[in-house]
Parts: C-alpha cells; structure tokens; sequence
C-alpha cells in the first residue's frame, strides 16, 4: 500500500459524512471551515514530511507486520531507535506547524493499548 498524499488524506476527509456542530451551529463543510481547518492542515504536514525526500526516511519506517513502508505515526514503536526518531520528527513538525499535528496521542494511544493486549493476551493465554 503507497503511503497517502497530504491531498489524498484532506479528500479522505471529505468523504466523510460526519455530524459536526461548533459553538452550537451545525457545520456542512467540516475540511473548509476556518475553525478546523489549521488542524487539517497541520496533520497534512505529517503525510507531507512522509514523502519529502530530505525526511522521508525519517518520518517512515518498515512495517514489521506487513513489509510495506509506512508512516511513523502509523508505527508500534518496537525500539529506542523508533522512540528517538518519533522525537526528532515531532520536533521538525513542530518547527513546520508551530502547532500541534494532531498525531501524536493517537500513536501513544495505540502504543499502551498493544502492551495492554499483550499483558491480557499473556494473563489469559489469548494469541
């Protein structure tokens, strides 16, 4: 699977049908909307910095489940290799944005919830 385009992830966007409301008032375009729409961008940065040849490398890694090459973000992190690369492209990130790209508690969720299985899996004899 490519890795996905900051324009390809903004249309992905765009496909979807959410309810949204801000300050109270229901929302039809969502992507567009001036409120939103610097968070959009800022996480479009993080698929920008995938393809950038002078980062790529550092903002993807193999995937040790499929083979394929992948955004960091979408990455377990399985060494302090990938713990000290996660740092340095959080810190290019934030020097691009000056802001938060949205990505960052959505690979530390993912991160404490494959130990949490792991520790059920290993309590119970689950695979």
């Amino acid at each position: 699977m490519a890795l996905k385009t900051a324009s390809e992830y903004i249309e992905s966007l765009r496909q979807l049908k959410p309810v949204v409301y801000i300050l109270g008032e229901r929302v039809e375009n969502f992507v567009d909307h001036p409120m939103l729409r610097p968070h959009i961008n800022s996480v479009a940065a993080t698929y920008e910095l995938a393809l950038d040849p002078e980062y790529g490398e550092l903002a993807t890694t193999i995937s040790p489940l499929t083979g394929d090459r992948i955004n960091r973000f979408s990455h377990l992190l399985t060494s302090t290799d990938d713990l000290m690369k996660k740092a340095k492209i959080n810190r290019i990130l934030g020097q691009r944005t000056g802001t938060c790209f949205m990505r960052c508690t959505g690979l530390d969720m993912n991160n404490a919830l494959s130990i949490t299985a792991y520790d059920v899996d290993q309590k119970y004899g689950a695979d």
